[in-house]
């Protein structure tokens, strides 16, 4: 494959198919994943591939599931199962059947998970059903065979493995009773089906899936996700897009370290309405996990493993070891291993020397451990190398109106809009 041939193509492929924009999950991602898929189709030439996608859905499909990394675990960030419990019992009226969303499911921990803690907190077998969506269908193969390795079960507790597995030849399985109570799907949230009355999802898992998308594609997802909940539905995120809800018909729940949010008509009317400001907090130690990623005092509820940072590497790095490093860099972030992204960050602008890129990654961690200073701190190193640093412009834009400075926040919106006309989108 030319490194140099333009992808633009593909790009706008990907974002009309699921919403993924290159502006946020970085070329080098769709450039892998377009390597990849060339490589097992025996195409060298990136016409030729074009117009084999163009004449195979199958295909198609085969290059989303390329670009989409899965990376997740059973109970991944524990307080988002406690705060689903403890909404449901605080809000459950009559004896209808609960209905859960679980988008994207990935290869299925996640909405096994939410079954496994229903089962827990007594909610009995059949009083609720799980609508578990994905837009690879390689996740959603994995996730119907259910047979998970030990990378599934990550942490100091895992104690649910003994009540709701069985050990097979290739892992362990969920039993049948966590298994039923999950349907999988393949579709995306954008396509997905408005809900109402009875049908609308009283719990929406959808976590590390906005901050694949832009600006435009965030808001369109978040208004989806507004219809398909009931009038008390409770919405859990991501905690790098803890910040976006609130500005797209959403009100934080503020359960500690769960990033849940219900629909609030007032913010409805006026989606662009910034929230109260709040004050920031000191930047956390090196070495401290975010909130996240804490573990707590031993109880029953599982815990999430704490990953660790990988060693760094002492040889001296290519160029295109440069790329392919931002890229892990990426995939961490993607997966909420913000302890990860932070360290990883920091050895790269130490191993490489200054990049806009790198001071992004790097401000994104503060941000999400409510490290303000540290947060704005290197958004603005990133945008001094890159001014027309799309993302860190949104990031810190999204951060100080947080914070109250409603006139920093609006002058980056206009430079945003600005370097939007400028490229045509």
């Amino acid at each position: 494959m030319d490194e140099t041939a333009p992808i633009r193509d593909f790009e706008k492929l990907l974002r009309e198919t699921i919403g993924l924009s290159m502006e946020t999950v970085g070329a080098s991602v769709i450039r892998h994943a377009l390597k990849r898929r060339m490589t097992a189709c025996a195409i060298r030439d990136l016409h030729a591939y074009w117009a084999f996608l163009n004449g195979s859905p199958a295909e198609r499909q085969e290059l989303v599931d390329a670009v989409i990394v899965p990376e997740t675990w059973f109970f991944r960030d524990r307080e988002a199962f406690g705060a689903m419990v403890r909404h449901l019992r605080e809000n459950r009226a009559g004896n209808r059947p609960l209905k859960l969303l679980s988008l994207p499911c990935s290869t299925g921990e996640e909405p096994y998970s939410i079954a496994m803690a229903l089962l827990d907190a007594g909610f009995p077998d059949g009083s609720f059903q799980i609508d578990a969506i994905d837009v690879s269908s390689r996740n959603l193969v994995h996730a119907e065979r259910a047979i998970y390795g030990k990378n599934s079960f990550r942490g100091a507790d895992i104690a649910f493995r003994d009540r709701y597995f069985e050990a097979c030849e290739d892992g362990f399985r969920p039993h049948d009773i966590v298994r039923r109570q999950v349907r999988f799907r393949l579709g995306n949230v954008l396509a997905a089906a408005a809900q109402s009355g009875a049908d609308a999802y009283d719990v929406a898992f959808c976590r590390n899936l906005l901050i694949y998308f832009d600006r435009e594609t965030q808001g369109a997802a978040l208004a989806r996700l507004r219809q398909m909940l009931a009038d008390n539905g409770l919405l859990l995120v991501g905690p790098a897009e803890s910040g976006l809800p609130m500005l797209h018909g959403f009100a934080s729940v503020r359960y500690p370290h769960a990033f849940a949010f219900s629909k609030a008509e007032a913010a409805a009317t006026k989606p662009s309405e910034p929230p109260p400001a709040r004050k920031p907090r000191p930047a956390p130690m090196k070495a401290s996990p975010l909130p996240q990623m804490q573990v707590a005092a031993p109880r029953p509820a599982p815990r999430p493993f704490l990953q660790k940072a990988a060693p760094t590497q002492p040889s001296a790095p290519a160029p295109d070891q440069a790329a392919a490093n931002l890229a892990e860099i990426e995939r961490a972030a993607d997966a909420g291993r913000l302890t990860e992204v932070q360290a990883a960050a920091e050895r790269h602008i130490a191993e490489f020397g200054p990049s806009p890129d790198a001071f992004y990654w790097l401000g994104l961690a503060h941000d999400a451990a409510d490290a303000a200073e540290e947060a704005i701190r290197n958004y603005r190193k990133a945008l001094y190398l890159a001014p027309h640093h799309q993302r860190a412009l949104a990031q810190l834009r999204l951060l100080q109106q947080r914070l109250g400075d409603h006139g920093g926040a609006k002058a980056l919106a206009d430079r945003l809009d600005r370097l939007a006309k400028r490229s045509g989108t």
